[in-house]
């Protein structure tokens, strides 16, 4: 079973095209291409030993889009512990072959018929036992975990040599392999989810059957993961059995779920009021409903009224079983394309299902934004945008608000919180919602023209659409009254075209006229442009709404170069030059 993301690692750009048909039946797998070679990949690197044997090391696994030797060479000295190795697999460039080379205990054939499928190809499985017995007993499909894999290598040779096994419990992949089965046999296969003692004669499964179900348990317990841990010793059940943490929507805040979903290695997944309705009305306390609507089955009897435990008669999957808590990620991708985004705004890309935003915005993510559900909307429609978003994350999606620039700055982030506050439904209240900075248009312009944010600034927005111009004045005033350098956003658009004179007018009152002014347009995009004018050159057809503008204080300076070009800094040192 992977439940980690891949890693497929490309060398030449023939091999993106290859690359994108596997993430198809990959999801979340991260595209890594050889710098100078490739383009539009996720993760550009130079070394390709090290970032092999790097990624090897954290476990990820591994798909070479390459000869299988180079692949082998380069692991050769990092391979110590065949029960820790991730599985690595080399595919032609063409996609002609998929060959799995490590971790047959980590699902290596597996992954490997997955990919061949999305390739049209057969794979190049040469595992005995998977061949000749029909399925790898080392590496049993998700829902199943071999609790001694250990006793695995000689069990399976007794097994090639003809011996017969006997199956305990049920597991349809087992009946339905080559396995010579016999209920005399020498050999056992025991599926059960309770505690037992594993044997060299006996394999043992523990199949994802024990639902964990949880409601207000904060302030019940003091340390929750040991409760719930002492709770399944009591019961004699296997914690490698539990298949997920439930419970109802309304509790998906409540840190304790996650912290003990965290310690079993298991998903927190939720139910909403209408699933658990019929069941809360039968008089099931909130807990036992959860547990119920996991399994189809009455709970064990416990004494706690917080938790209940349910067993399920087959595996539960909890991809499809309620749902997970939402999330929601306000993000900004910078000014412009992929070199202006944060790590973190990447990784937030990768892994969100949903992205919503103005169109402009969301086609600067780029391939980031392949896979997704794209929800666009026009510029002026915030609340309705924020309001669709939380609708989204409160369905359990994980929903990326893509803004440009910082999002807390004129942007997504207060529209969010502004609706949240306005509306309070209380659907929301479950949803972890998160903000991850981008670089603002204002830093970006500075940078482009040297340090004119060097000390003392502000920024104002000429928009007078949320709040009225005699504001906005009164704020130019104050602020230049006070020798701020000034940022202005959003300076002109087709409505508005007074504002930014006006706004050069007040100040006059205070600043030179030959004060220097940054124009910056479409910064980070195609089309970039950044000059500095002087004060009284500043006039409403300098700008538009793609154009930040920073005027100057009265100690802002200019550094002409021999090439032409000017820099603009902010002297650190407030004192008379």
């Amino acid at each position: 079973m992977i439940n980690v993301a891949p890693a497929i690692v490309v060398l030449s750009q023939n091999s993106v095209t290859v690359a994108r048909k596997i993430i198809t039946v990959l999801p979340g797998a991260t595209l890594y291409g050889l710098a100078g070679r490739t383009s539009g990949v996720d993760v550009s690197f130079t070394n390709f030993g090290e970032t092999l044997r790097e990624l090897f090391a954290q476990g990820r696994p591994l798909i070479g889009i390459c000869a299988a030797g180079i692949l082998i060479r380069t692991l050769a000295p990092v391979l110590s512990d065949k029960q820790q190795e991730p599985p690595v697999l080399a595919v032609a460039e063409d996609g002609s072959a998929v060959v799995p080379l490590l971790g047959g205990l980590a699902g290596v054939n597996d992954l490997a018929r997955r990919i061949a499928e999305a390739l049209d190809v057969k794979p190049a499985i040469t595992t005995t036992g998977d061949l000749r017995l029909g399925t790898t007993l080392l590496s049993p499909p998700p829902g199943y975990h071999l609790a001694n894999p250990d006793d695995a290598k000689k069990f399976v040779s007794d097994l090639l040599a003809g011996a017969q096994v006997k199956l305990e419990g049920i597991a349809p992949w087992l009946s339905d392999s080559k396995l010579l089965i016999d209920p005399k046999g020498d050999l056992t296969i025991q599926v059960t989810e309770r505690l037992v003692t594993p044997t060299a004669n006996c394999l043992v499964y523990h199949p994802a059957t024990i639902a964990i179900a949880i409601n207000g348990i904060i302030g019940y317990a003091d340390d929750p993961v040991a409760l719930v841990q002492q709770l399944l010793a009591d019961a004699r059940l296997e914690r490698a059995s539990v298949a997920g943490i439930f419970a109802p929507i309304t509790a998906a805040a409540d840190p304790a779920i996650h912290a003990i979903a965290s310690a079993l290695g298991v998903p927190a997944r939720f139910f909403t009021p209408n699933q658990l309705e019929g069941l809360l009305s039968a008089g099931y306390s909130p807990a036992q409903a959860a547990a119920i609507a996991a399994t189809s089955t009455s709970p064990l009897s416990l004494s706690s009224p917080y938790l209940a435990i349910a067993i399920a008669p087959q595996p539960i999957d909890p991809k499809i079983t309620g749902q997970p808590r939402g999330r929601l990620a306000i993000i900004g991708t910078g000014p412009g394309g992929s070199q202006w985004m944060s790590p973190e705004v990447k990784e937030i890309l990768k892994s969100a299902t949903d992205l919503v935003g103005y169109k402009t915005y969301l086609d600067l993510v780029g391939s980031l934004a392949d896979g997704k559900q794209r929800h666009e909307s026009d510029n002026r429609e915030e609340e309705a945008r924020a309001k669709m978003a939380l609708d989204l994350a409160a369905s359990g999606r994980y929903v990326a608000v893509v803004s440009s620039g910082d999002p807390g700055i004129y942007a997504m982030a207060t529209a969010v919180f502004e609706v949240c506050d306005r509306y309070a439904k209380p659907e929301w209240d479950s949803i972890d919602i998160h903000v991850a900075p981008g670089i603002s248009a204002m830093q970006a312009a500075a940078a482009a023209i040297g340090a004119p944010l060097g000390h003392d600034f502000c920024a104002i927005s000429l928009s007078d659409i949320l709040k009225p111009w005699s504001a906005i004045a009164q704020r130019i005033a104050a602020a230049a009254e006070a020798d701020f350098v000034i940022a202005f956003y959003n300076p002109v658009s087709k409505e508005r075209t007074w504002q930014l004179a006006e706004a050069r007018n007040i100040l006059l009152l205070h600043r030179t006229p030959d004060t220097p002014v940054v124009l910056a347009r479409n910064l980070g995009r195609p089309g970039q442009t950044v000059k500095v004018i002087t004060l009284d050159q500043l006039a409403p057809a300098s700008a538009d709404m793609r154009t930040i503008i920073l005027v100057g204080s009265t100690k802002t300076r200019t550094i002409k170069r021999s090439n032409g070009s000017i820099w603009v800094y902010t002297p650190r040192h407030y004192t008379e030059q």
